[in-house]
């Protein structure tokens, strides 16, 4: 196969595969159904575009080889035809009263994977998996790869999600206005989990995933151009964009990890940060912000600072007074604490994370017991400070997160 023919594959398989999938979903109401003859398309592509030539419209080839073959599927396989007749009917009794249009106002039908991917109805772990396979377009050895999990079991994820869509009928569609807030809200949760395993990896060799948050970046950026309207949705692709920004000056030679004081701010990507920038007032105006705004503006005051110490650190933490109104959960409480050391010196913080000790959720989060060496050790309570990190060390998932502590220990001891 050519280059040009390979490099095209990869581009619509990429940038219509969601599309393509949502517009078969909707069609005939079946998922499986919908990747099966998605994949047949492309393997069929493969073939031909070599001989014949990559088409002008790429995207409208595959789609209608992929609908030509769900058709000849359902001809040839009288139970399947039946099990989508029963799809069918009920998506009819959902379906909106003749004339009054479409309910949602949406424009495209990916919002239809989006929505379902996301269900409520979905264990949390199960709605990660679905999407990374569904509309990030990963293979099940990739998605299981991310999470570091054996393929089987990710397979059986999978395969359990899509069970749990056919046999609860959980329609394809996009919800109600009255249910939009309560499910986009589970929606915005699944991409910035995707995101923050890219970003911060829980296990493994390395600190981050670059890719896995790239991707969780795309499909923020395509559910922004969805729902323009949803300043959340603004807010969390303007807040991924901050922080992707400092992927590259996070990790030095060797992959070992980089402080956010200790990095290279040159090397942060500029046009990310100013792009994330432009998006934060827009998420932040008409009507009370929302948590994913309040965190961009955070992120935002860190991109803009030239330093560490020249961080607006006041503002910050202004900011976190309200973020733990929206979302008072312990790691809104510890990164608040951690800002207020920066702000008002390390006894102030280390009063606030001591008073979360009690927390057992923060007990096995070895972030907490890193920030609270941190301040141990700017007191000078070296001793403390070495035992707050020996336990976090035994706590942390990656390899540098490992060596970062252990080097700090050392250094303590020495």
């Amino acid at each position: 196969m050519s280059g040009q023919a390979a490099t095209a594959v990869e581009a619509v398989f990429r940038e219509e595969r969601g599309r393509l999938l949502a517009t078969l979903v909707r069609r005939f109401g079946d998922l499986d159904l919908a990747e099966e003859v998605t994949a047949e398309a492309i393997e069929v592509a493969l073939v031909r575009w070599p001989v014949d030539g990559v088409p002008p419209n790429p995207g409208a080839w595959l789609a209608t080889t992929a609908r030509r073959k769900a058709v000849d599927r359902l001809r040839r396989d009288t139970a399947y035809a039946a099990r989508l007749a029963l799809l069918h009917a009920e998506a009819e009794r959902s379906a909106p009263a003749p004339g009054t249009g479409d309910r949602s106002g949406l424009p495209d039908e990916r919002l239809l994977l989006f929505f379902t991917c996301g269900h409520p109805a979905l264990p949390p772990e199960d709605r990660v998996a679905l999407s990374l396979r569904c509309l990030a377009g990963l293979s099940t050895p990739e998605v299981a790869r991310a999470f570091l999990v054996p393929v089987a079991t990710m397979a059986k994820r999978i395969v359990r999600a899509k069970k749990k869509i056919r046999e609860a009928r959980i329609p394809f569609r996009v919800p109600e206005p009255d249910e939009l807030p309560e499910r986009l809200a589970g929606v915005l949760q699944v991409i910035y989990s995707i995101f923050t395993e890219g970003y911060a990896a829980s296990a493994g060799p390395d600190l981050q995933r670059p890719g896995l948050a790239g991707e969780a970046v795309r499909l923020a950026r395509i559910l922004c151009r969805l729902l323009p309207a949803e300043r959340e949705v603004t807010g969390l692709l303007a807040l991924m964009l901050l922080i992707h920004a400092r992927r590259d000056a996070r990790t030095g030679p060797g992959g070992r990890l980089v402080l956010l004081a200790d990095q290279d701010r040159d090397r942060w990507d500029r046009p990310m940060i100013e792009e994330g920038l432009a998006l934060v007032p827009a998420a932040l105006s008409g009507g009370p912000p929302g948590p994913y705004g309040v965190q961009a503006a955070i992120a935002a005051l860190h991109d803009e600072a030239a330093d560490l110490t020249t961080t607006d650190w006041p503002q910050i933490v202004a900011l976190y007074d309200v973020l733990f109104t929206l979302t008072p959960s312990p790691i809104v409480a510890l990164n608040r604490a951690v800002a207020i050391g920066l702000c008002d010196g390390p006894q102030a913080g280390l009063t606030l994370l001591d008073d979360l000790a009690d927390d057992p959720r923060l007990m096995s989060y070895h972030p907490y017991h890193v920030a609270r060496a941190d301040l141990l050790s700017r007191l000078g309570r070296t001793g403390e400070a070495t035992a707050a990190y020996r336990h976090a060390l035994t706590l942390a998932g990656t390899d540098p997160e490992r060596a970062h502590l252990r080097h700090r220990i050392s250094s303590l001891e020495g």
